[in-house]
């Protein structure tokens, strides 16, 4: 399984139930990462979606702890190990851990890339990715070509688990 997160430099993720910042490039990013695969997330990443609807050309895996919780085109699960039950049908190179923060901390464990989009900025946040440059059980595998748009800089970034 991968993780696909968009982190700033202090690692923030989100504030009040959304994102950061707005960075074409990186939708874009996990647009062609993403689509064709299964995307695990959980119901507050999913409510932040226009509309609240899921993500199109994705099977769309929501964890909530909301038993009668049910929308058109999502399956929901209630904890990280029914998720695995319904994980195991799928190839794990196909399933992307697709946040919020909670979710995140839950699969990190369980995943051996995270595709990091690297914003080079501290932001104050909520909701924070775990740092992996700390973490010893990971190392940066892959840095691109670092970018701008609207003033903040970016690059694209792989981790891979040691």
């Amino acid at each position: 399984m991968q993780i696909i997160v968009a982190a700033a430099k202090n690692w923030a993720i989100g504030k009040d139930g959304d994102l950061l910042w707005h960075l074409p490039e990186d939708m874009k990013f996990f647009r062609k990462m993403t689509t064709g695969n299964i995307v695990v997330m959980g119901r507050k990443t999913l409510d932040s979606f226009p509309g609240g609807k899921p993500l199109k050309n994705r099977t769309n895996l929501v964890l909530t702890r909301d038993l009668a919780f049910s929308r058109e085109g999502v399956t929901a699960v209630h904890d990280t190990e029914e998720a695995l039950t319904v994980l195991r049908e799928y190839e794990p190179e196909k399933v992307f851990i697709a946040g919020g923060g909670d979710i995140y901390r839950q699969f990190l464990p369980l995943c051996d890339t995270a595709y990091v989009t690297r914003v080079y900025q501290d932001f104050p946040a909520d909701t924070f990715f775990p740092d992996l440059d700390k973490n010893q059980e990971w190392e940066l595998s892959y840095e691109g070509e670092q970018m701008e748009w609207e003033g903040l800089s970016f690059a694209f970034t792989t981790y891979k688990r040691k």
